[in-house]
């Protein structure tokens, strides 16, 4: 079959019989799902483990901490987040009796191999912030959890915003490979266009675009609110 006839049948299957529907109600939904509710969740404890990390060290509790958050970043960054889908949906969450669904599990585990990231991320920005900020925060009274909140985490979040939307596009295409816990998401979608006449070229090609078109809008979405964050700076 020529390049012109497959595209010819996936056009039929994709608009003619109204395949796109379910591309962008299942397919893109889903993928935007699990990737955004997967970063909201990995800043959130991303955030805290590199609180964690840059806490002083003085007592013993902050070490122990310490030592817990070094195992779960190591865990999670040193195996395949496929790995961690098929551990927790197959294996973990079957033997404690926990059924969340597969597009749950997906959004879940997105969002803890997602933490493990952002907490180098946020703790490499919460470095760059000068420690006179800190010290200032102490000396007005705060304590150290408020002053790293209202604070510290503020100015660092502006220094890694060009990183974590990086991370964001990470997760939308690391989405691809939901299939194997029966998820939905655009691979599985086009996937299944592919298999009614076993031709993948076009199918491929479109889900390829979709995803630039995906990356391209998060990028510029990144750099206007680096705008808008910076608007202060510069004023």
């Amino acid at each position: 079959m020529s390049f012109f006839d497959e595209w010819s049948a996936f056009w039929r299957l994709f608009y003619t019989n109204q395949g796109y529907k379910r591309v962008f109600s299942e397919g893109l939904k889903n993928t935007l799902t699990i990737a955004i509710l997967g970063l909201i969740i990995g800043i959130a404890i991303g955030t805290l483990i590199a609180a964690v990390k840059v806490m002083p060290k003085y007592k013993r509790l902050p070490r122990i901490l310490n030592g817990v958050c070094t195992v779960y970043v190591g865990f999670f960054r040193g195996t395949p987040i496929v790995v961690q889908l098929l551990l927790a949906y197959y294996v973990l969450f079957p033997m404690m009796g926990i059924s969340l669904g597969s597009l749950n599990t997906c959004i879940l585990i997105f969002g803890l191999n997602s933490a493990a990231y952002v907490s180098e991320i946020m703790r490499a920005g919460i470095q760059s912030v000068d420690v006179g900020q800190m010290e200032a925060a102490r000396a007005l009274g705060l304590g150290y959890a408020p002053a790293m909140i209202k604070i510290v985490v503020p100015q660092a979040v502006k220094n890694i915003l060009p990183t974590l939307g990086n991370e964001f596009i990470a997760l939308v295409k690391d989405t691809s490979v939901v299939s194997f816990v029966a998820a939905v998401d655009l691979y599985k979608v086009f996937t299944e266009i592919g298999n009614v006449n076993y031709e993948y070229l076009a199918p491929y090609l479109m889900m390829a675009l979709i995803y630039i078109a995906l990356v391209l809008m998060i990028t510029l979405l990144v750099k206007l609110l680096e705008q808008l964050l910076h608007r202060g700076d510069r004023a």
